[in-house]
């Protein structure tokens, strides 16, 4: 079969999934992976045959994107912050309005100058790791999963940074040291709003990072704040990620802890989904 035909395969097959724009952006990412093919390659040579092992690839690839697997998960990566990172089951698939909590950091740390962080609940370690790749300081991070911190030591590798990984959970664990900069993507989805998400996050991501009980949605952000009480430095800054149902609420919950300077920030689609804080 050659590239024109498998094409139009491709995109009758999955043309009543996804829409038009979705399924190009997934053959050309595709192409560009398994047969190192780029777009405009492509388009010059419609007519170029894909041997029988490389079809069969590609056709594993479709059958996974029918059952909505995310194109990252197929291919074993993704890109954050310019920066190349491994992804699979075991962890989320790093968001943009993630890059912009890290590019908040990074633009106040032109000030602060902050030496020690860490990141809780660091997943696939993108948050840690574009930080270290960005600043002068030592990063720690940790996360509950073993087989997240083993993607995250991959992705440290991958990306020659330096980060220290502790394997805890961070409902039963204290501190070490203290830290100029705390901040973390905690999950905060509540289970009565699964029904809201799409099936390539509910069937494919781990439940374990994305969920929390409805009776108890902050438990990660009061936990992690009334840490940070004793774990900042004296001009430490916390940062979170947030649910952007529950900005109003994380807000309170951190002034009744006891942080004075807390700010909101909006992500580039206008919701709360960021906020920093500091006594």
């Amino acid at each position: 079969m050659n590239l024109s035909k498998f094409k139009s395969y491709f995109f009758e097959t999955l043309k009543n999934i996804f829409p038009k724009t979705e399924i190009e952006s997934f053959f050309f990412i595709l192409l560009e992976d398994r047969l190192n093919l780029s777009r405009v390659e492509a388009a010059l040579n419609p007519n170029t045959e894909i041997n029988a092992e490389h079809l069969a690839v590609l056709k594993n690839d479709l059958i996974a994107l029918q059952n909505q697997k995310p194109i990252q998960y197929i291919i074993g990566k993704t890109t954050f912050y310019n920066l190349e990172f491994y992804v699979n089951k075991n962890v989320l698939i790093p968001r943009p309005e993630t890059e912009e909590l890290v590019d908040w950091i990074i633009n106040d740390s032109v000030k602060t100058k902050p030496t020690t962080i860490i990141d809780i609940g660091t997943g696939s370690g993108c948050i840690a790791i574009s930080l270290a790749k960005n600043l002068t300081a030592n990063v720690s991070a940790m996360d509950i999963s073993k087989k997240a911190i083993e993607t995250a030591k991959k992705n440290a590798n991958l990306n020659k940074v330096t980060v220290n990984y502790i394997n805890a959970n961070i409902l039963n664990e204290n501190l070490s040291q203290k830290y100029d900069v705390i901040v973390s993507n905690p999950p905060y989805v509540k289970m009565e709003e699964m029904e809201q998400m799409k099936n390539n996050v509910l069937k494919h991501e781990p439940h374990l990072a994305l969920f929390v009980a409805n009776k108890n949605p902050l438990i990660f952000y009061k936990r992690i704040a009334d840490l940070a009480k004793n774990n900042l430095t004296q001009n430490g800054v916390l940062y979170f990620e947030i649910n952007q149902y529950l900005s109003k609420e994380t807000s309170e919950l951190l002034k009744n802890i006891g942080f004075n300077n807390i700010e909101l920030r909006k992500d580039f689609y206008g919701n709360y989904r960021m906020l920093r804080a500091s006594f």
